[in-house]
């Protein structure tokens, strides 16, 4: 059975970013080739169509290897929670709603390049934590360095 893996945008946007533009690419081919189940978000949807045309055609190209998940309630909810934890701040609550999305919906994996309030060190424990504290599981959080297959 193939993991769950939940993008936020900034790893779409890797793509044609110099800097994270080879492991973002590897990713998506591997996700192409069926290693890992595709998640994404309205959320995500919405951030999209600020991007350059690029992202968004690209964004779109891959739908057809995605499930897209709704916000709902459970996930109004969790995200509060993280906000009210301090994880991070207000202005920037779509991260932690990147986070509720990827719970609730049974992904074992988030992967971004947001390395200021996703995948940072002190950020990972205290949104594991939060998850135990209101009865979800802890989530992993990398990048996608750490989660394409090398053969």
């Amino acid at each position: 059975m193939n993991q769950r893996i939940y993008l936020d945008t900034s790893v779409y946007g890797g793509v044609f970013d110099s800097e994270f533009t080879k492991p973002s690419e590897i990713l998506f081919e591997q996700i192409r080739n069926g290693y890992f189940d595709l998640i994404s978000s309205a959320v995500v949807q919405e951030e999209i169509m600020a991007a350059p045309t690029e992202v968004i055609k690209f964004f779109e190209e891959m739908l057809d290897y995605a499930d897209i998940i709704e916000v709902d309630e459970r996930v109004l909810h969790l995200r509060a929670a993280y906000l009210k934890a301090k994880i991070i701040s207000p202005r920037y609550s779509d991260d932690a709603l990147h986070g509720a999305l990827a719970t609730l919906s049974n992904c074992q994996i988030i992967v971004s390049w947001n390395f200021k309030h996703i995948v940072h060190f002190e950020k990972i424990p205290l949104y594991n934590a939060v998850n135990i504290l209101q009865g979800y599981q802890p989530i992993s959080i990398y990048s996608p360095l750490e989660v394409i297959k090398y053969e």
